[in-house]
């Protein structure tokens, strides 16, 4: 697939229906963006919020936000604070599971991030339970249809590019039970083979159980474009769907560009284009609300058909 080609047709058929910048209180001053998706729990709708002065790198904290009206959320006072980047979760097992990107500074510079994963079922007293390899994020979890546990990594690396062209891969592995989801395990996932190209990455940004036993997968697709002489980073909302058993891949498509969202800031003039998938929740009419970080600074909602369609209806475990 030729990337640029697919978003010059995504573009000219995707049809702009419902697209808003979410709001947010209690966090004046800093940015919320590259959320978890909205869920339910114990009779409320929370989500979790990377936040970060605009001004600022590698010093976020997620925080965990109530819904208080459409597209609007509000800090839950009193909550853990976690120090890590682009959150996200997932209910395994009837547990909450919380990932996110840990990064390790060391004398004022970057040394390596990996990811951090929270599981219980008190959402104000979550406990740390394993932390992915060094120098990967996008790691994600889904139950699958026999009660396993479908891990989806992301490693990004020279070695990769040699091998590959692209500049990632995304991984795939089956374990029981949340205590064998360990560092090994991640690290040796069996590629997905064919999902990018020469000089591209991404990964998996949320997984869903479908009715047909697949894996419905929301994740992201990035390039770096030329765009009035500069480079600038291009980040794009994409979906397939994957058999666990095969790792086969069908209906690889791009759902999602940062047209698609309103008109905002960026963190850094070569972010313009960024829209980081946080993923999809069903509405009533059939269609999605696809949730999406944009501009690094952001967080949007745009509705677009269901893209799963013919592989059959999520299943809530």
């Amino acid at each position: 697939m030729n990337i640029k080609e697919e978003r010059k047709r995504f573009e000219e058929n995707f049809k702009l229906s419902e697209a808003v910048t979410l709001k947010f209180y209690g966090t004046e001053g800093y940015d919320v963006y590259n959320c978890s998706l909205p869920f339910w729990w114990e009779g409320k709708r929370y989500l979790y919020g990377r936040v970060e002065r605009r001004s600022e790198w590698m010093r976020s904290w997620v925080r965990l936000f109530e819904e208080c009206g459409k597209d609007e959320w509000t800090l839950v006072p009193d909550t853990m604070i976690y120090q890590l980047e682009d959150p996200y979760i997932s209910k395994i097992h009837k547990e909450l599971v919380l990932g996110g990107t840990h990064v390790k500074v060391k004398s004022g510079q970057l040394d390596t991030y990996y990811g951090y994963f929270y599981k219980g079922v008190n959402i104000h007293d979550m406990y740390y339970f394993t932390t992915g390899p060094d120098y990967m994020k996008d790691i994600r979890l889904v139950e699958l249809a026999d009660g396993r546990i479908g891990v989806f990594s992301r490693p990004r690396n020279e070695e990769i590019q040699k091998l590959y062209g692209c500049e990632s891969m995304v991984g795939f592995a089956i374990v029981d039970t949340l205590k064998d989801l360990t560092n090994d395990v991640i690290e040796k996932a069996p590629y997905v083979e064919g999902l990018f190209g020469p000089g591209e990455w991404g990964g998996c940004n949320q997984a869903y159980l479908l009715a047909s036993g697949k894996i419905g997968v929301i994740g992201h697709i990035s390039y770096i474009d030329q765009q009035e002489g500069e480079k600038v980073s291009s980040y794009m909302n994409m979906s397939f769907v994957m058999d666990p058993n095969t790792r086969i891949v069908e209906d690889f498509k791009v759902i999602g560009t940062r047209n698609c969202y309103p008109k905002g800031p960026a963190k850094m003039p070569n972010l313009i284009d960024c829209a980081f998938t946080s993923g999809i929740v069903m509405r009533q009419d059939g269609n999605v609300d696809l949730y999406s970080g944009i501009g690094d600074c952001q967080e949007g909602r745009t509705v677009i058909p269901y893209p799963f369609e013919g592989f059959g209806a999520i299943v809530e475990k």
